[in-house]
Order: C-alpha cells, then structure tokens, then sequence
C-alpha cells in the first residue's frame, strides 16, 4: 500500500511513518516544518525517514490551496490510506495565534479531506483528533459518546471542528473516516511544549518545574509507540458507514506530580518545583475509556509510565549531548 502522512516531521508522523517503511509500504510524507518548536528537531525526525528508499518528502502548507493535489499528483494513482497528523498544536498557544489554528485545523483539515474524496484507490481516511475535545467535562473517563459542545480552550474548538467536518464529508461524499482522539502522548522524539520534554529540560538543567496549583492535576499519559499500534490496527478497518471516533489513551490517569517524581528518579536530579495558577484552557484532570478500539481491533495499551519514561529518558540525555 501507499499512504500519504502529513505532519510527518513531527512527533507522532514520524513515529508512524517508521514503522510503516519497517514494514515495507510506501510513505509519502507532507510537513511545512513551521517553527512552532526548534525546526532542528523536525530535521532529524526527517533524517532518519530519508534514509529508507521507500520515503518521499514533500515540504508544503496542507493549508494553501492547490498544494497537495499539485504536489502529490504523481501519486494520487496509488494512495490507499491518508494518515493525516498536520495541526497546529498548543493548547496555550491558540489564546495567542488563534487564526494559526483556523489556518492549519480547520482549513487545512479541509484541505485534505478535498484531495483525499478524489483518491481514485483510497480505502481509508485517519486523522489525529485530540482529548481536548472534552473540554470541560468531569464524568471520568472521557467516553466517545460523551457530550463535546463545551471546549476549554481553541484548540479544543478547532479539533471538534475538525470531527464535525469529517462527518459532513462522509455524509456527502461516503468518505471512510476514523478520528482519534489522543490522549498526552510521549515518548522519544516528543514535543519540546508537552510536559514530559519540558519538566525533563528542566530538571536536567537544575531550573524550577512550572506546576499548576491544586490538587488532583492528572494526565492519561501514552506512550507513543502504543498509539502507532493503535492507528496501524485502525488503518485496516474502514468504518462501513458513519464518520467514526475512537479514544486513544492509556486508560490510567497519573497525577502530574508523580511525573515529576519519576523523571527526577530517572535523570538523578532533585526536581525544583515551583506553583503557578492553572489556566483556564488546561483542564483539570484526562482519562480515556478504550473500550470502543478494544472492541475493534483488539488493542489495549501496554506501556506504563514507569517502562515509558525509561525509553523516554535515554533518549533524551543523547538528545541533549547532541
């Protein structure tokens, strides 16, 4: 098969694209390499997928008009699955660069849908929703039939907007969809904005940890690898009919203190902590129910936190000698 990955310089599409040149399939991959965080981490998540024979890169705005049927023309024959992970990510960010987030979730997640319906040889459409989308929710855990009309932040707007696009497109146009709403990922590779890299740089660096006030401040932290198994599992199984939307998560809650806790243990440093008030775009506490892709696929997550942040953080001290 050949499937297209846009955002394939970044955390989760290169983790995907990997494993599928491992496997032997042909990846096209999409990036703008915006700098949103440093550029030289996208360059060498890029690296490392320029060295299989079976990678194509194309550097491009999913968002400008025209780009990817322009671009990919070539391959638009023979592209089976569309794996689409371009997003303009940052919950704090989007108080701040709201039309980034219009830019980038709404139109270009439109964008892509437009090339995807003229795939003459497409059998699947899977694209990177988030946890966000609960918003401000307090039934534990988050469930796909939830109610998701109160977001906390933008961010979490622009992604709902996304899954209300993709049922729109496959109500008019029988596009097979499937939205995964994912749960805090990290891992090797991960953003230098999400909490695990960031409390990491800290700690290395003997500078105080950022931590909100209150208690029971708690993430569903996945690591990554489990939910590349989790989309690779997905890819296979088109819905029959209907837009369909699966939580990713760990299905294990862990206060964000005992992240902290587990990295100091694991970088040998005593964490420096120092309060600050909660936003009001961060939500208190995630916690994904898996039942519905267990149900589907058989996937369950296998890495706990513990065994993650080991991989985690040997990558991280090689990344930080780099």
């Amino acid at each position: 098969m050949t499937v297209l990955v846009t955002g394939v310089a970044g955390f989760i599409g290169a983790r995907i694209a990997s494993f599928l040149l491992e496997q032997g399939e042909e990846v096209i991959g999409v990036d703008n390499l915006n700098d949103y965080y440093s550029p030289k981490l996208k360059q060498a998540r890029l690296a490392l997928l320029e060295k299989s024979t079976g990678f194509r890169f194309f550097r491009l705005d999913i968002a400008t008009e025209g780009a990817l049927p322009e671009a990919l023309s070539q391959y638009a024959g023979r592209i089976t699955h569309v794996l689409h992970f371009a997003a303009q990510a940052g919950v704090r960010y989007s108080m701040d660069a709201p039309s980034a987030f219009v830019r980038s979730n709404v139109a270009g997640h439109v964008a892509v849908l437009e090339f995807a319906r003229h795939l003459p040889k497409l059998e699947h459409v899977v694209y990177a929703s988030s946890s966000s989308v609960y918003g401000r929710n307090t039934t534990m855990p988050f469930r796909e039939t939830d109610r998701v009309d109160l977001p906390g932040s933008f961010y979490a707007a622009t992604k709902r907007m996304g899954e209300l696009t993709s049922e729109s497109y496959n109500h008019l146009y029988g596009l097979p969809l499937t939205g995964l709403r994912l749960f805090t990922v990290y891992g090797p590779w991960g953003r230098p904005d999400m909490a695990c890299f960031k409390f990491a740089e800290a700690i290395f660096r003997g500078e105080p940890v950022s931590l909100y006030s209150g208690d029971g401040l708690a993430r569903d932290f996945t690591y990554v690898d489990d939910v590349v198994e989790a989309v690779l599992r997905v890819m296979g199984k088109p819905p029959e009919s209907g837009a369909r939307i699966l939580n990713i998560g760990n299905n294990s809650p862990v206060l964000v203190r005992t992240l902290i806790s587990l990295l100091g243990e694991k970088l040998g440093k005593e964490p420096k902590i120092a309060l600050s008030n909660r936003p009001a775009a961060d939500v208190v506490a995630t916690w994904a129910s898996v039942e519905a892709i267990r149900d589907l696929t058989g996937w369950i997550p296998e890495t706990d936190l513990e065994s993650g942040l080991e991989q985690f953080v040997r990558w991280f001290k090689r990344w930080m000698a780099a």
